[in-house]
């Protein structure tokens, strides 16, 4: 098993490189691992997989009821949906079925409902619902006055990104896949029927090359002479509400879409706290990831609209994510077989959802390219900490803590993590590189205290464990 983040790269030639190790990204390296042929790398820029806009987005999977009919988004969203959701099951990644309503606040959104549960059913979604404003408010009791009605759609759930991310990963190197990190590519060129990757840890060698750099795809696509798209960075701000704030709301509450997305929504989310928003700002530079005042009193306008009741809620955290925006409402994906790469660009917030019918439909894609895959292979498994809250927790096992008492001894309290659950994660297949990477495999730091009264001693095993 490799994973590397410091010195020079592997000398030698790859048979396939994947660049950039988010949710995507590592879903290809993961089934590219089916191969057992293949020498196959996944190369990431910075010190963790899934630090980009796959850490922050709203964590919905989604049954692609709303998505363009007939477009490949659409079929891939319905495909890895099916999919994503078997392998959560399988792997003990948290997910809740809480389903979703869409709200309309006025006549013209009212009348856009019947038009919305049409359009599922041509995306082969057929179990959307009208329901009128009192069964809404039997369902949702704390929602705003004023909703005309709303649009059912019993099948959206939410998912843990982070660990469904690290799953793909943790398997892809499991099984042979060479992940280096802190690996950003600043050139390629394509020459004798290799690509050269300039990074900052040396230079790389591959025959096939898929460009699954999210925010940058435009960028590394211009290296190989290709101006197909470009990607304009939508910021997408959220509030975090403590784990009080959970009861009050039941599904996930949606407005009806716009052009620039789903627009502001209040989700649970499956560590038991409650998200508002994202907003949705187009930008030029692809490192705006920060927070401000105007978002922010934007969202808490927006949700005293929707959930009056949840501006009386303490804020546990605010954030804010990139979505890779590009001109057209499809994903990017593109085979140049000349030059044995391909695309994979323009993937929003639908990504998560379809990251595993993405990949498919990217191995098929480097099949036409000319590579002999080799023959396919069952891969072993993962079994990933659930981090649901709705899951029993380690220290609840008395079976578990009997047989090692580091899982009985809790070092986080608003999240109830344990040494066991620290220690596990720092020996891991891909062990977290910092605090914020032991967070997203534990929930350490990441309550209403943000770490006020575990984070000297998170500090110290992370350190203890590198030394």
């Amino acid at each position: 098993m490799t994973v590397t983040a410091n010195g020079p790269l592997p000398s030698g030639s790859y048979d396939v490189a994947v660049v950039g190790a988010g949710v995507v990204g590592c879903a290809i390296a993961r089934e590219l691992a089916r191969r057992p042929r293949l020498r196959v790398a996944l190369v990431e820029a910075q010190d963790d997989v899934g630090q980009g806009t796959s850490k922050a987005n709203t964590a919905i999977l989604h049954t692609g009821f709303d998505a363009v009919p007939g477009s490949l988004e659409a079929r891939l969203v319905r495909e890895g949906a099916r999919q994503l959701a078997a392998y959560a099951a399988e792997s003990g990644i948290a997910v809740e079925p809480v389903g979703a309503l869409l709200v309309a606040w006025d006549e013209e959104q009212l009348a856009a409902l019947p038009h919305l549960a049409e359009k599922a059913v041509r995306n082969e979604y057929g179990d959307t619902r009208l329901i009128d404003p009192p069964e809404l408010y039997e369902r949702e009791p704390h929602l705003g006055p004023g909703a005309l009605g709303a649009l059912h759609v019993p099948g959206e759930s939410v998912i843990c990104p982070w660990t469904t991310t690290l799953a793909y990963a943790t398997q892809a190197v499991r099984h042979g896949v060479e992940l280096h990190l802190n690996s950003p590519v600043s050139e390629v060129s394509w020459r004798e029927g290799a690509h050269l990757l300039t990074t900052a840890r040396g230079t790389l060698r591959t025959r096939h090359l898929i460009n699954a750099a999210g925010l940058h795809a435009d960028t590394l696509d211009r290296h190989l002479g290709h101006h197909d798209f470009t990607v304009t960075p939508r910021r997408g701000q959220l509030i975090v509400f403590d784990k009080l704030a959970r009861d009050l709301v039941h599904h996930i509450l949606l407005p009806v879409p716009t052009a620039l997305g789903k627009g502001v929504l209040v989700t649970p989310t499956v560590y038991g706290n409650l998200l508002l928003g994202p907003t949705a700002e187009d930008l030029d530079d692809k490192r705006a990831t920060g927070s401000t005042a105007e978002g922010l009193a934007l969202l808490r306008e927006k949700g005293a609209r929707i959930l009056p009741a949840l501006l009386d809620e303490e804020v546990t955290a605010v954030y804010a994510g990139l979505r890779a925006a590009t001109e057209q409402d499809d994903y990017r994906i593109t085979a140049h077989p000349e030059q044995a790469y391909i695309t994979v660009g323009g993937i929003r917030s639908t990504g998560l959802t379809a990251s595993m019918a993405i990949a498919a439909h990217v191995t098929e894609l480097l099949a036409d390219t000319g590579l002999d895959l080799g023959p396919a292979r069952d891969l072993d498994p993962v079994s990933m900490p659930n981090l649901g809250d709705a899951h029993p927790r380690p220290h609840q096992n008395a079976q578990l803590v009997a047989a090692d008492p580091e899982y009985g001894t809790l070092v986080c309290h608003c999240e109830r993590v344990s040494r066991g659950e620290i220690r596990d994660a720092l020996a891991s297949t891909v062990p977290p590189r910092n605090l914020d990477g032991l967070r997203r495999r534990t929930r350490v730091r990441a309550g209403r205290c943000q770490g006020f009264y575990c984070g000297a001693a998170a500090r110290e095993l992370f350190e203890g464990a590198e030394a």
